[in-house]
């Protein structure tokens, strides 16, 4: 069975609270674990009050005591907001709870704006340190070595299966010179992904937690029960895209009849542009499109998002995404 998981934003949808995308983000995570998705990850974002993950150990851990056997994790941490030591901490405290479950996928982006990195304290050029700030994590998540001063507790020893997220070749070259499963974030900024893919596997050096390439795309999935139910769904996305070109970042907006009605061309454009990764429709159309994407790219795994308004209609898209599951890929060996 092809694997796939889920990349929830703990979306805070027009008229609710953050408490509330937060109870459905569990619901959601329950539902898929029923559903037999592979993995429920959670993003940091900070300031934005249409998400709701901003404290996304936290969330994590409310989601994994909340479920069973699902795979739980960050997909992702971004690490120039945090020192190494703190997030060793974070998810050697996760693993130690729910052992074998947790994921720590990590990003160099800071997942907000300069005006909120500073309010964070920290250094704005902290993401030129990435690439030792993992190697870091890694080694305080590893064995204890002799001599070592400073430990993760708990942390040390524990191996949480640590992943790199990215959107263009520096993250493909990183983790395939850690030996890495690489995570791209093509279900918002596509552009570079099938030469980051060829990057990634061409330079992939073996390591002790991944003895090949192993690559999981991001993508959104609306999907509903006739192809017109989705592409009206989808008008929630759309809008929320477009809002980000006019800098009014807010909650997720309801969906409306006629998109045309509220972009620009150049808006329609530039949004359409960045989910070009998205795969919207009826049970058929979501399949047939996923076959060509997984085709297309490779991909051992996907994650996928969905930005929908409506709880009940989410859970709907997911669970005719599961339906298909079977019929969109041969299996991968896992990361």
């Amino acid at each position: 069975m092809f694997p796939i998981s889920i990349l929830d934003l703990a979306p805070v949808p027009q008229g609710s609270t953050p408490a509330d995308a937060l109870r459905n983000t569990l619901d959601l995570a329950q539902h898929a674990e029923r559903w037999g998705y592979h993995r429920f990850w959670l993003a940091e974002h900070h300031n934005m009050v249409g998400i709701a993950s901003a404290a996304t150990s936290v969330v994590i851990g409310y989601v994994a005591g909340g479920t069973h056997t699902i795979r739980v994790g960050a997909g992702g941490i971004m690490l120039p907001n945090h020192a190494p030591l703190v997030i060793a901490e974070q998810f050697g405290t996760l693993e130690s709870l729910y052992p074998g479950r947790i994921d720590l996928g990590l990003g160099r982006a800071p997942g907000t704006d300069q005006l909120t990195l500073r309010a964070l304290r920290r250094d704005p050029t902290s993401a030129d340190t990435f690439p030792q700030d993992v190697l870091e994590l890694q080694a305080l998540l590893g064995p204890l070595q002799p001599g070592q001063a400073v430990q993760a507790v708990p942390g040390t020893g524990l191996n949480v299966p640590l992943w790199i997220l990215g959107s263009s070749l520096f993250g493909a070259q990183l983790a395939a010179a850690l030996g890495l499963p690489y995570a791209f974030a093509s279900h918002f900024a596509p552009g570079a992904l099938m030469q980051a893919l060829q990057v990634y596997r061409a330079k992939f050096q073996p390591s002790a937690q991944q003895e090949r390439p192993y690559a999981m795309p991001g993508v959104n999935v609306i999907a509903a029960d006739t192809d017109d139910e989705a592409r009206y769904l989808f008008t929630s996305a759309q809008q929320q895209f477009t809002n980000l070109f006019r800098g009014a970042r807010g909650q997720l907006q309801p969906p409306i009849d006629d998109i045309e009605t509220y972009w620009t061309p150049v808006e329609k454009a530039q949004a359409s542009s960045m989910l070009a990764c998205s795969f919207v429709g009826s049970r058929e159309t979501v399949r047939r499109g996923l076959e060509a994407f997984i085709a297309q790219t490779g991909a051992d795994e996907l994650i996928v998002a969905a930005a929908i308004y409506d709880h009940s209609a989410r859970l709907r898209s997911y669970e005719i995404l599961a339906e298909i599951r079977e019929e969109i890929g041969p299996t991968h060996a896992g990361a």
